[in-house]
């Protein structure tokens, strides 16, 4: 028997098992948050699977997400990023990166974890939609909106809405799995 998917991810196997296994999971831990972010950030104007088949190069390239690594980073490696020829060489999201490095970090002193903020605008538990077609699925939300406010008020670059509303999805925060779908 055929599994019932999301119609956005039957691209390939590599855009199925993201949807399978990582997709709408959610995700407390702040090193995966941070990931999820620089990833999403990166998708900003491009599709999530041009990031997603370079994954694991944006993982090398930053090692690792270590955020506190890459709050340290300075110039000579923005430079060596920019001849990564196997990430997505833009400077001002490389830059925004580790400036988004520097504010998580700030967000964590404050909360304790990164995970306690992001989570308290969903009262820490994911929202459940129920989504019968692919355009039913939102590309913001009012609680997406409110995030990416409070983000910018704290510094964070490329966390628009829209960015925030894909991480949202992508760490379980919000669930829209189609209600056919395998993984609902």
């Amino acid at each position: 028997m055929e599994k019932i998917r999301c119609g956005w991810c039957e691209k390939d196997d590599l855009y199925r098992d993201y949807h399978d296994h990582i997709w709408g999971k959610p995700v407390y831990d702040d090193e995966t948050i941070f990931e999820f972010m620089t990833l999403e950030s990166f998708q900003a104007g491009l599709s999530w699977y041009t990031v997603l088949s370079k994954w694991e190069n944006f993982k090398k390239a930053f090692d690792d997400f270590d955020y506190k690594k890459i709050a340290a980073y300075d110039e000579a490696k923005v430079e060596e990023l920019m001849q990564n020829t196997g990430i997505i060489r833009n400077r001002i999201k490389i830059t925004a990166t580790i400036n988004n490095a520097r504010r998580f970090m700030e967000v964590q002193k404050q909360f304790g974890t990164f995970s306690k903020y992001i989570w308290s605008f969903v009262n820490g538990q994911p929202i459940i939609n129920h989504p019968k077609t692919l355009e039913d699925v939102p590309a913001t939300s009012e609680i997406s909106d409110a995030l990416a406010k409070d983000l910018k008020t704290r510094g964070f670059k490329f966390m628009g809405s829209t960015v925030v509303y894909a991480h949202m999805q992508a760490t379980g925060m919000v669930c829209d799995h189609l209600v056919d779908c395998h993984c609902k």
